[in-house]
């Protein structure tokens, strides 16, 4: 290495990753779904929801479209 340069050291998993989830293809529950319809309710945006929820925006979305709920679009 030559002097005068910086090596950056990145951490690919862990508690640094804030939106990664764990989470692959789990069924909903009563609660998660009873707490999507309330947060949609309250005019939450989808990237909210799903962090509240600790889901992707994809399934809550998803979801959301089954159950006919409209998710507010934050501009």
């Amino acid at each position: 290495m030559r002097p005068g340069f910086i090596v950056a050291v990145t951490q690919t998993k862990g508690p640094l990753m804030k939106d990664h989830f764990e989470r692959h293809r789990q069924a909903w529950t009563t609660d998660e779904i009873q707490k999507l319809n309330r947060l949609a309710g309250k005019g939450m945006s989808l990237k909210a929801i799903a962090k509240s929820l600790t889901r992707s925006e994809e399934s809550t979305k998803k979801r959301a479209k089954e159950d006919k709920l409209t998710i507010r679009k934050v501009r």
